[in-house]
């Protein structure tokens, strides 16, 4: 008698072809040189694998399960959507009173775009991807995919190089301190696929304050985010960058999210991560020039069966350079994260003072979080430190919260909030502060 033969499932990729990328460069009448860098990115895509679990960075992240008849559709574009479709909350300026400007997009059509005249008078460009592309073509050209994210990466960076279907230019020119904050929003309302791409350049000794939000209602189908973020920072030069992500549950990210900060530049990374079906985000921060500083910080909360792998990576490569790292989880039901963390140090970059601390609270026996730090040191004149803890939630201090009259889950918000402080306070904006603990309520009342 003969025996059926199971064959797993394998790592599938989506149904894009080299006619997807002609097409959609054609639909935005691309200049030559994008097309060209397109069908290159496209033909190294093709000859990539799919990322495994056989590989060491993708080993816990077992995507087979995605829908690519729908995640891997390129979204349609829609002609009526509107700016105002977008939820009202995230439409308002978080990090100051005014908005500087305002960047929108609803799947992959810009929605609305402003800039104040104060920016514009400064010479700073808060632009929509597509247009900067013939309106600064040089800027654009220099930048993309050329110095931080490079399009050989993996397969997800390849595609994200070929297909971006949409993205941001921030520009902010050598020397200027930019008088109001950018804002950008990336909205995905169809079951589809969706390739955003964000380019920051700041210039030496330039400064801006910018926030971007990706975020979804939860669909009846998969759909997908294939992401970059490029972040340019010239020497001398400050960006205070907040990233905050709330998909919808039906949502598979795949972002590659890299700065590169030249001599005694200065980055301050913000994430919030909350939303998403299954999310694999690589963060990397490369401080290139002497005396460059970088921190990053995070707050993330899964529930239901939500997964998140945050792999992050700090590079010292000169000597006198400063990156901290502090991200903080809150698991609930039966959700699971990953986060690998490493920090290296190039020969020749003494005097490096490198950190990074993980910190999970479990609130279900069934929730899961893996937590692995690395030291990758290559000089000897160094301070290199990590640290990282798991442990559920603290069942004698809700205890003793209750037994003062307060009921159990404004006890369990207490507890969560207080995990919570150290982060939020590395954030210098209130309203941002606000959003999140917004977020964290929410996801303690089962509001998902």
């Amino acid at each position: 008698m003969a025996t059926r033969r199971r064959t797993a499932r394998e790592f599938q990729a989506p149904p894009l072809s080299r006619a997807d990328v002609e097409a959609l460069s054609a639909r935005y009448n691309e200049p030559d040189w994008l097309r060209q860098q397109r069908l290159a990115a496209w033909d190294l895509y093709e000859s990539l694998p799919m990322p495994t679990t056989k590989e060491e960075a993708w080993r816990r992240t077992d995507y087979r399960h995605i829908n690519w008849e729908s995640a891997g559709i390129l979204a349609a574009n829609g002609g009526g959507a509107r700016f105002e479709d977008i939820p009202a909350g995230s439409r308002e300026p978080l990090l100051g009173e005014q908005q500087g400007a305002m960047v929108a997009f609803i799947n992959d059509r810009l929605v609305h775009q402003e800039s104040a005249p104060a920016l514009a008078e400064q010479g700073v460009i808060v632009s929509d991807l597509r247009a900067a592309v013939k309106e600064h073509p040089d800027l654009v050209r220099q930048h993309l995919m050329t110095h931080a994210v490079l399009p050989e990466t993996d397969k997800f960076a390849a595609l994200n190089a070929a297909l971006w279907t949409h993205g941001v230019f921030v520009y902010v020119p050598r020397g200027v301190q930019a008088t109001l904050p950018a804002h950008s929003i990336f909205y995905a309302t169809q079951p589809a696929a969706t390739l955003g791409h964000i380019l920051v350049v700041l210039e030496d000794g330039a400064q801006i304050d910018y926030l971007h939000e990706s975020l979804s209602p939860t669909l009846g189908a998969d759909a997908s985010y294939i992401g970059v973020t490029e972040l340019i920072v010239g020497a001398g030069a400050n960006l205070r960058f907040v990233n905050l992500q709330d998909w919808g549950h039906h949502m598979f990210e795949f972002s590659h999210q890299r700065a590169r900060v030249a001599a005694d530049g200065q980055l301050d990374w913000v994430t919030g991560q909350m939303g998403g079906k299954l999310v694999k985000a690589f963060m990397e921060i490369d401080l290139d020039g002497q005396g460059s500083w970088g921190r990053m910080s995070a707050v993330y909360f899964p529930s239901g069966e939500q997964f998140m792998d945050l792999d992050t990576q700090q590079n010292h490569n000169a000597p006198y350079t400063t990156s901290d790292l502090l991200f903080k989880g809150v698991l609930k039901d039966s959700s699971r994260t990953v986060w690998q963390g490493m920090i290296k140090a190039l020969p020749g970059a003494q005097k490096t003072d490198g950190f990074q601390a993980n910190r999970n609270m479990l609130m279900s026996d069934q929730a899961r979080a893996d937590s692995i730090p690395g030291l990758e040191i290559q000089a000897n004149d160094v301070r290199c430190t990590h640290a990282s803890a798991t442990g559920k939630i603290d069942e004698e201090l809700i205890f003793y919260l209750m037994a003062r009259g307060i009921p159990r889950q404004e006890a369990e918000k207490l507890i969560v909030d207080g995990f919570f402080v150290p982060v939020l306070d590395r954030i210098p904006f209130e309203s941002v502060r606000e959003r999140m603990m917004a977020y964290v309520e929410r996801k303690l009342l089962g509001n998902n």
